[in-house]
């Protein structure tokens, strides 16, 4: 009598495990996008690139260490990076660097989503400690978010849909621009509490703001028009990603902006001033309103010669009237 050889199950290395709970812990949205839309011998290298630099904006946001000592802590990993892609990764990194020495041990093609999503991510980080304390300009601004949004696009097609070919280049980064647009508005008193002004030095000046005070009337028209702005980067990013022909992908990149555009949902109902939470997001209510717009928009996308809903103008009145 035969018996069919057990076939063993792979282990999961130190870094997948680490990188998987780290993830899962800071965004189970992320972590489901992942486990179940990345190309499946990506999915591990996944979990990593989002940890990692999850790890690295923690140790930078935080009030242990001086300022010295955060960039000090910046500079090893720039340093790490670079030696990784030279083929001289250090044997004295911790678990969580050994994330990345992992995912540049993985990544075999030269210039690669991958590569392009670990720079660029670098760059925000030290944007990010510089930043600090400080205004920055519409320039640094627009750099700022040009930056992570090249970054999370490009490794989003990286993960999903690995060797399917992409559409042209001139909208591929606006969808997480606005993204990211909206993502600043919505930490933006966390992030002034912790020293991060995420409105342009030029405005503060222009309108003499107290960069404190979230309530006036100035700072609730950069709002406003910040909200607009990432309406019109939602519906140009969108008319890009309907071009993408990875089912999956198309899938990860409408949940992804059904995300943030709940959030602006949010900060239109309260007249564009921003809070220190949204905990709405987070309900079950808003779980179904993303994943209906989520499905409505693929659906849409596939309707030949059927285009994308414009956003409707929106009115700003000081009196809470729209």
């Amino acid at each position: 009598m035969s018996t069919t050889p057990e076939i063993p199950i792979p282990r999961k290395s130190e870094t997948e495990i680490l990188a998987a709970a780290i993830t899962k812990a800071s965004s189970k949205q992320t972590y489901y996008t992942f486990r179940w839309l990345v190309d499946r011998p990506l999915v591990a290298d996944a979990y990593r690139a989002y940890a990692y630099f999850r790890w690295v904006d923690d140790a930078l946001d935080g009030d242990v260490g001086t300022s010295v000592e955060r960039r000090a802590f910046l500079e090893r990993q720039e340093d790490l990076l670079e030696a990784c892609y030279a083929g001289q990764a250090p044997g004295d990194a911790c678990p969580e660097e050994r994330m990345l020495v992992d995912l540049v041990a993985h990544d075999h093609a030269a210039n690669s989503g991958l590569q392009v999503y670990l720079r660029n991510m670098m760059a925000v980080m030290r944007f990010d400690m510089k930043r600090r304390g400080r205004t920055i300009s519409r320039l640094e601004l627009a750099e700022y978010t040009r930056l992570l949004a090249t970054a999370v696009t490009e490794v989003l097609h990286y993960f999903i849909g690995h060797n399917c070919e992409l559409p042209c280049r001139e909208r591929r980064y606006l969808a997480v621009q606005g993204a990211h647009v909206v993502h600043m508005l919505r930490d933006a008193v966390e992030d002034a509490q912790a020293g991060y002004f995420n409105v342009a030095g030029e405005y503060v000046e222009a309108h003499n703001l107290p960069l404190m005070n979230l309530d006036h009337p100035a700072y609730r028209k950069w709002v406003y028009n910040r909200v607009q702005l990432a309406h019109l980067y939602f519906d140009l990013g969108e008319q890009y990603l309907a071009q993408v022909k990875n089912l999956r992908c198309r899938l990860a990149g409408a949940a992804y902006v059904a995300r943030f555009k709940y959030v602006l949902r949010l900060i239109e109902q309260d007249d564009y001033r921003l809070r220190a939470a949204y905990p709405e997001r987070k309900s079950l209510r808003a779980g179904l309103w993303m994943a209906w717009t989520t499905l409505s928009t693929l659906f849409a996308w596939r309707k030949p010669g059927m285009t994308l809903p414009q956003t409707a103008p929106r009115v700003f009145r000081l009196d809470g009237q729209r």
